[in-house]
């Protein structure tokens, strides 16, 4: 009988494309990993790995039965999940992954709720940009994820997961205090054109949203800083080095010295969680939505 352990070695090193990556996935050491497949290998009597340069490569056979490794483990996820459901407690282990603004505005939240009304779940929780985290409740290294589109750029979720809305972020300009538009009510970007932005990395997904809003509105960007982080940004504005987009979530204590002002097109971006359907009876999973969401819903 196959071993779901080595399967579940199998399918990691499939997901992550070396033995390194499914050694980390696993939090196990690489030796660990090469033992078990070179079992694997001995159980099924057939070479599931060749040498690839200083890597390896899945073999036919290796991509074949890495094909059903996926299903049978998403079939015991299924299975946990029901009887998980059947048990009716919200107990076990829950790992949930945020991009950094709403790990800072709704984690402490709705983490502090779960942990008083459900003491038997233990919450794992890290941060990571929105496209890392789908990757991972996909690979299935997560269980929940809070991720993010904006208004006009949506961003695809693969088959196979749910998503729940958590809040519509509305975001603003954040500028000097001292900028020319600094004291109006609402302002335009394409009043922009001349000032420098700060934005976030290059290819990261709210990057490419700016840059393509921006162009959208005859504005050619002078991106002159880039910060993952949106308190970061902030600072930047408030030495005076430009101007940045200013999401509410997450975004307070403002600085001094830098004003936020709306936009007449009233940008938003739309925050939702993610998780694995076959995991959807789960009720810590149903726990933890309904604690994002309440979260949300006391932004302002």
């Amino acid at each position: 009988m196959l071993s779901l352990d080595r399967l579940r070695t199998l399918d990691a090193l499939a997901r992550h494309g070396s033995v390194s990556g499914a050694a980390e996935a696993l939090h196990i050491t690489t030796s660990a990993v090469s033992q078990q497949l070179a079992k694997l290998e001995r159980e099924v009597s057939q070479q599931l790995l060749a040498k690839n340069g200083r890597g390896v490569r899945l073999t036919d056979a290796g991509r074949l039965l890495a094909e059903h490794a996926a299903r049978i483990l998403s079939q015991v996820a299924l299975a946990q999940s029901d009887l998980e459901a059947q048990r009716g407690q919200v107990a076990g282990e829950l790992r949930l992954s945020a991009f950094p603004t709403a790990a800072r505005g709704l984690f402490p939240t709705a983490l502090a709720t779960l942990r008083a009304a459900h003491p038997g779940l233990r919450l794992r929780t890290c941060e990571l940009e929105p496209e890392r985290c789908i990757q991972g409740v996909v690979r299935g290294d997560l269980d929940l994820a809070v991720v993010l589109d904006w208004y006009n750029k949506p961003m695809a979720l693969p088959d196979g997961l749910v998503k729940a809305s958590i809040l519509d972020d509305p975001a603003d300009v954040a500028m000097p205090a001292g900028h020319p538009l600094a004291g109006r009510d609402e302002v335009d970007l394409g009043e922009f054109a001349e000032d420098e932005w700060i934005t976030w990395g290059q290819g990261e997904f709210c990057h490419e949203w700016l840059m393509f809003t921006l162009r959208s509105r005859g504005v050619e960007p002078i991106v002159s800083h880039r910060a993952p982080e949106t308190h970061t940004q902030l600072a930047l504005v408030a030495a005076g080095l430009g101007v940045c987009i200013a999401p509410l979530l997450g975004r307070h204590p403002i600085p001094a010295g830098v004003v936020t002002v709306p936009l007449k097109q009233r940008v938003r971006r739309h925050v939702y969680v993610v998780w694995r359907a076959d995991a959807d009876r789960r009720p810590s999973i149903r726990a933890a939505v309904a604690a994002l969401r309440a979260a949300g819903e006391r932004v302002g």
